[in-house]
C-alpha cells in the first residue's frame, strides 16, 4: 500500500492554513503553531467533502415520508431484498462500533432546526479507539483495574436465567463493567445502546487484557507496566485499523475503488486543503449519508446463542444498560425487571455472527439439535429497511410524534435535507468530471424509477432525477452493486474518508509504518474473526464448565 501524502509532506502541510477553510477539527495542532489571524481553536466541526456543490435539496416532510414509507422489507419488496451472503451480520455492528470511534454528534436525529456550521463532532476523527480507552488510565481511571491500571475492568453476568437456560448458574466474565444501576463504565456510553455492540466492545477490552497479561510478558518479561500498557494499546489500535481497512471496508465497498485510492490518492477528501489546520474532519456526506449504509444491513431478528436462537431486533436494546433508541437518545425504561448486569444466558455466540465455523463441542448435556445453530448474514445493501426500523420507540420527554417520526428512513432523509446535502446525482457528476481522472457508470432516472415501489414513489416527486444522497447510495448499491457492495459513489466516499483518517493520523500504521503487517493471529493478515479467536471465549453458553448439570432444559 502506498500513502497518498508522505508523513513528511503531511507534517509540512499541517503548518499551513487554507484560506477560507473550516475551523480545526478534533484538537489543537501540536507544537507552537498558532491559529491564522481572526481564528480561534474550537472543538471539531463536521465539514463538507464537496464544498463547491452549493445547491442543496429543498424538500418538505410529506415528500420525504412518501418515499420513506416505501423503503421497507415486506411482501411487496421480498423479491428485491434478502440476505447478503457475502457479509456476516457481525459486520453490521462492527460498523456501528467504528462509527462511535470517529463521530459523536449530540444533536438528535429528529431535531428539526439545525445550525449547520455549529454542528460539532465531540469525538476525535481518528481510528484510535478512544471510545474504548477513554483518556487513558490517568484521565479515565474508572475504566481500569486498580492493580496497576494497565488492564480493563471486565464485568460479570448475573448467575441464573432470564427464561433461557436455568443451568447458567455461574457468574461469567462476559459483560461490560457496570455500576450498581447497570450503567456501563466504558469510554463511550453509546457502545451499550444495543447488546451486539456491547459484546463487541467487551471483545476489545479482552483483546487488550490478553496482550497485557500473556502475549507481551511472554515476549518481554522485564517490561514495566506503563510500557506494557502503551505497547498493548498500540498493538490493539494498529490491528483494529488493519481490520477496518482490510476486512470491514473490503467486504462492503468496491475493492477496485479502495485500491485506486490507496494507489493514486484521494481526489475529494482533501483535508490538507479543506481544513484550517490541515487536520482530518468528518464530512457530512459521509456521516449523514454514505456511512448510514449500516441501517440497511440490520436484520429484523437474530439467532443469538443456544438459549435464544430466535430474538427480535428490539431485544438487543432491552438487554443493554443504556436501553437506547437507535436515534441516539435514551429510551423509556423497559417493562419488567431490570438487571444490574447481563443475565448469564445472554452472552453472544460469535460463531453465529462471524465466519468462525460451526461449533461442534457442546459438552455431554448439549446436543447439536438443542444448540439450534443458525448463521446470521447481514441484509442486502438496498433501500429496504427492516420493519422494526420503521417504528422506533418515542424518545421522552418529547411529545408523542406523528407517524413519520417513528420512521428511521424518514429521519435519515430529513437529516440530509436539514444538513443541506447535495443530491446523489450532483455528487456523481462531480466525481465523474474529466478533471478528476475518474469515470464510472451513473444511475439513470429510469433505473431508479423502474426498480421497486420506492422507485415509483421517488419518480412521483421527481426524486429519481435529484435524489437524496443517502437514498442514492443505497439505490446504487442495489442496482450496480447487486445488493452485495456499495456502488461507485458510496464506495468512493467511504474509501477516501477511511484512508484519509489513517493518513492524517501521525500515529496510525499507514502513516508510521505503511509496510507493517499484523503480528497476531495467523500473521500478515488479521480479520475480525482472527481477533475473536485470539481472545477466545467464542461461545460461553456451550463451554461445559460454565453451566450447572441440572436437568432443566433451555427454552427458546
Amino acid at each position: 500500500m502506498r500513502a497518498f501524502v508522505a508523513p513528511s509532506a503531511l507534517s509540512q502541510r499541517r503548518h499551513q492554513s487554507a484560506a477560507g477553510a473550516e475551523p480545526a477539527h478534533g484538537r489543537t495542532p501540536r507544537g507552537s503553531y498558532a491559529p491564522p489571524p481572526g481564528r480561534t481553536v474550537q472543538p471539531g466541526k463536521f465539514g463538507r467533502m464537496f464544498p463547491r456543490l452549493t445547491t442543496p435539496l429543498d424538500l418538505n416532510d410529506d415528500t420525504l415520508f412518501a418515499l420513506a414509507r416505501t423503503m421497507i422489507e415486506n411482501a411487496e419488496t421480498s423479491g428485491l431484498t434478502g440476505d447478503n451472503e457475502h457479509v456476516p451480520a457481525g459486520y453490521t455492528y462492527l460498523g456501528q462500533f467504528i462509527d462511535h470511534d470517529i463521530t459523536f454528534d449530540t444533536t438528535s436525529i429528529s431535531e428539526r432546526v439545525v445550525d449547520r456550521p455549529a454542528v460539532e463532532n465531540f469525538r476525535t476523527p481518528k481510528l484510535e479507539l478512544d471510545s474504548v480507552y477513554g483518556i487513558g488510565p490517568a484521565g479515565s481511571p474508572y475504566l481500569y483495574a486498580r492493580d496497576g491500571f494497565d488492564q480493563f475492568i471486565i464485568g460479570e453476568c448475573i448467575p441464573g436465567s432470564n427464561r433461557g437456560d436455568a443451568r447458567m448458574t455461574k457468574p461469567l466474565p462476559n459483560d461490560l463493567p457496570r455500576n450498581t444501576h447497570g450503567t456501563a463504565l466504558i469510554g463511550d456510553p453509546r457502545n451499550d445502546e444495543n447488546l451486539l455492540v456491547a459484546q463487541l466492545h467487551l471483545a476489545f477490552l479482552k483483546f487488550h487484557n490478553k496482550l497485557v497479561t500473556e502475549t507481551i510478558p511472554a515476549r518481554s518479561p522485564q517490561m514495566t507496566k506503563d510500557r506494557r500498557f502503551a505497547v498493548a494499546r498500540r498493538e490493539v489500535v494498529w490491528h483494529y485499523q488493519w481490520i477496518v481497512l482490510n476486512d470491514f471496508l473490503r467486504r462492503i465497498i468496491d475493492n477496485d475503488v479502495l485500491q485506486h485510492v490507496l494507489t493514486h490518492g484521494r481526489r475529494f477528501y482533501r483535508f490538507e486543503e479543506q481544513s484550517a489546520y490541515s487536520l482530518p474532519y468528518i464530512p457530512l456526506e459521509f456521516s449523514v449519508a454514505a456511512y448510514r449504509l449500516g441501517h440497511s444491513m440490520v436484520r429484523q431478528g437474530y439467532n443469538h446463542n443456544r438459549a435464544f436462537n430466535r430474538i427480535g431486533f428490539n431485544l438487543l436494546f432491552l438487554f443493554s444498560g443504556k436501553s437506547g433508541a437507535i436515534r441516539g437518545t435514551k429510551a423509556p425504561p423497559a417493562q419488567g425487571p431490570s438487571f444490574a448486569s447481563l443475565p448469564a444466558d445472554w452472552p453472544i455466540d460469535w460463531h453465529r455472527f462471524f465466519e468462525l465455523g460451526k461449533p461442534t463441542q457442546f459438552g455431554t448435556d448439549i446436543t447439536e439439535e438443542l444448540n439450534a445453530f443458525g448463521f446470521n448474514f447481514a441484509r442486502k445493501l438496498d433501500p429496504y429497511l427492516a420493519p422494526e426500523l420503521h417504528r422506533l420507540p418515542p424518545a421522552p420527554p418529547e411529545p408523542a410524534p406523528v407517524e413519520r417520526d417513528f420512521s428511521l428512513p424518514f429521519l435519515n432523509l430529513r437529516r440530509g435535507v436539514l444538513m443541506g446535502l447535495p443530491s446523489g446525482q450532483d455528487v456523481a457528476r462531480h466525481m465523474n468530471d474529466a478533471r478528476s481522472g475518474i469515470s464510472f457508470t451513473m444511475l439513470t432516472p429510469e433505473q431508479i424509477e423502474g426498480s421497486g415501489p420506492d422507485g415509483k414513489a421517488a419518480a412521483e416527486s421527481g426524486l429519481h432525477q435529484r435524489t437524496p444522497l443517502w437514498y442514492y447510495v443505497l439505490k446504487e448499491a442495489q442496482i450496480l452493486g447487486k445488493g452485495q457492495r456499495l456502488g461507485p459513489v458510496g464506495s468512493r466516499i467511504l474509501a477516501e474518508v477511511f484512508v484519509g483518517l489513517l493518513q492524517g493520523d501521525d500515529e496510525s500504521f499507514l502513516t508510521t509504518a505503511p509496510d507493517w503487517k499484523p503480528t497476531l493471529g495467523k500473521g500478515r493478515d488479521f480479520t475480525m474473526p482472527d481477533l475473536l479467536r485470539f481472545v477466545g471465549d467464542l461461545d460461553p453458553l456451550n463451554a461445559p464448565g460454565n453451566r450447572d448439570k441440572a436437568s432443566a432444559s433451555p427454552t427458546t
